[in-house]
């Protein structure tokens, strides 16, 4: 069954991936709000850089795709049946927010577009991006509750 929730690689992930991954959040937003706005700032510029989970998945979809066509063309043409079997699991990730290599990446941490965006929304209201009426209700020393500002 399809799912149209923005959240469906998180609802399909492991409970523990996703606690880790929270708890690998809070500490990097503990981290810049302790080092100030230069730190802050720093932090954000990674956050532009950061690859989430559906940019490493078409990636490797890529990646395999065009080996399994290389290899189908040069090896042997059993080969094909990689990319047919890659283009199943980005079909399947679209409809369920799930594949199989998707336990596997949550595992070693990378994190949906929603939770970076999240974590560059607390730092953004921490830094007072959105002026004192955001700031004042909620406390930009703690990064749970900035956490769950950006989830409002």
């Amino acid at each position: 069954m399809a799912t149209s929730s923005i959240r469906r690689t998180e609802q399909n992930s492991p409970r523990a991936a996703n606690e880790r991954i929270r708890q690998k959040t809070e500490a990097s937003l503990s981290r810049a709000l302790g080092g100030g706005r230069a730190t802050i700032d720093a932090r954000l510029a990674e956050l532009e850089r950061e690859w989430d989970t559906e940019r490493l998945l078409q990636a490797m979809a890529a990646g395999f795709t065009l080996s399994g066509i290389l290899l189908g063309s040069s090896v042997n043409r059993k080969w094909y049946a990689l990319p047919t079997v890659v283009a199943a699991f980005l079909l399947q990730h679209a409809i369920q927010g799930w594949c199989p290599p998707l336990p596997v990446i949550r595992a070693l941490g990378v994190r949906t577009p929603l939770e970076i965006e999240e974590e560059r929304f607390a730092l953004k209201v921490a830094r007072g991006d959105f002026g004192r009426a955001r700031a004042d209700t909620v406390d930009a020393t703690h990064p749970r509750t900035l956490l769950a500002a950006a989830k409002r």
